[in-house]
């Protein structure tokens, strides 16, 4: 079962895992040092990035090594981009209306 990646970037640790291990891999106990809770709550929340494709796994021996992998992000910046359009859009006829009234 593959989950929707926005519900995983819903999460403020998932985001703050992405970030971290968008420059290097780590295996699981390295990735819960960085955290204030517990290793099976961190491979957890590893479990659902990895179910969204937010994940690269490289097994090393006993050890499983993750790295973010962030071109499956790339489906959340398009689908915001046409709602930054849109802002755009409505923000600058704003500016126009404020500056015709003053």
């Amino acid at each position: 079962m593959q989950r929707d990646i926005f519900q995983a970037i819903a999460d403020p640790t998932r985001r703050e895992i992405i970030d971290l291990l968008s420059d290097q891999a780590m295996p699981v106990k390295e990735v819960a040092d960085n955290f204030d809770i517990s290793r099976p709550a961190i491979s957890k929340h590893l479990k659902i990035l990895d179910e969204c494709g937010l994940m690269v796994i490289r097994k090393k021996g006993r050890k499983r090594f993750y790295r973010s992998n962030p071109r499956r992000l790339r489906e959340v910046a398009e689908w915001t981009a046409q709602y930054q359009k849109f802002w755009n859009q409505n923000l600058d006829a704003l500016e126009k209306l404020l500056k015709e009234e003053t």
